[in-house]
């Protein structure tokens, strides 16, 4: 058996099969047909050296295909671009028309909310304007109401004061009618016969001390009430001693109830007479 130290044997047969495969892929490309440009074929391999004494094999470029020229565009169709333009002015149309009529419905709703919003305007100035008539008249009623109400005072106010004078004149009429009968009373008989009545009945109720002197003479003051009934005695002045004052108080005292006058104006409650028993 023939020993290959030097590994010459594997290294020819892979750069023959190199060469085989680069002859095939000329061989290929020079008589296939060209409807279109092939890609090349790339094949790679690995060259498995034991040593390093084998040169490595340098890989030639491979020549890029030739690009095809670009097919020229078709001619337009006449009818076709019509066609197309008539789309395009009917979509424009289309949006033209769009944009008017959301433009209309924008514009009506504007107008109604402005409608809207004057009709609310009236109603509040309407409001504002009724609560202010509303106010005036109560305000106008009010001032009647208390003008009426003052002027109903100062007539009260003037009646009562016209009556309150005609009750003060009547009044003052009727205390000078009766001083006048009093003092007409007292200016005649009827005042002595009334006072000499009470001396009497005193002087006969009277028990005589035994110190009264002759010539005695006291003024008594009475109490009364209507009817003659004493409330109230006391000797005011007099010329006697103390059982001659106290005698005389015990006598009016029995002699109550006193006469009452004929004619009643000359009854006084707070009556004065002189008690004299030597009349």
């Amino acid at each position: 058996m023939i020993r290959d130290e030097h590994n010459v044997i594997p290294v020819s047969l892979a750069v023959l099969l190199h060469v085989v495969v680069f002859g095939s892929l000329i061989i290929a490309i020079d008589f296939a047909p060209r409807p279109r440009p092939v890609s090349p074929l790339a094949i790679k391999a690995t060259l498995l050296v034991e040593e390093s004494d084998v040169a490595p094999i340098v890989k030639e470029p491979e020549p890029e295909p030739e690009a095809e020229p670009e097919p020229e565009p078709p001619k337009p169709d006449p009818d076709e671009e019509a066609r197309i333009k008539a789309e395009q002015e009917k979509r424009l149309e289309d949006e033209r028309i769009e944009r008017e009529r959301q433009q209309r419905i924008k514009q009506q709703e504007e107008e109604k909310k402005r409608l809207a919003a004057e009709a609310e305007q009236k109603r509040l100035k309407d409001e504002v304007e009724r609560k202010r008539r509303e106010e005036e008249d109560k305000e106008r009623k009010r001032v009647e109401a208390e003008k009426q109400r003052q002027e109903d005072i100062k007539r009260q106010r003037e009646e009562n004061e016209r009556r309150r004078r005609e009750e003060e004149d009547a009044i003052r009429q009727a205390e000078i009618d009766a001083e006048e009968a009093l003092t007409a009373a007292r200016n005649s008989h009827e005042q002595d016969a009334y006072v000499y009545a009470i001396q009497q009945k005193v002087i006969r109720s009277w028990a005589r001390p035994a110190s009264a002197r002759p010539g005695l003479e006291c003024v008594v003051r009475v109490r009364q009430v209507p009817g003659g009934e004493v409330v109230g005695v006391n000797v005011v002045s007099c010329n006697g001693d103390e059982a001659v004052v106290r005698s005389i108080e015990a006598a009016v005292r029995k002699a109550s109830p006193l006469p009452i006058p004929a004619n009643p104006i000359l009854f006084e409650r707070d009556l004065r007479f002189v008690f004299k028993p030597e009349q």
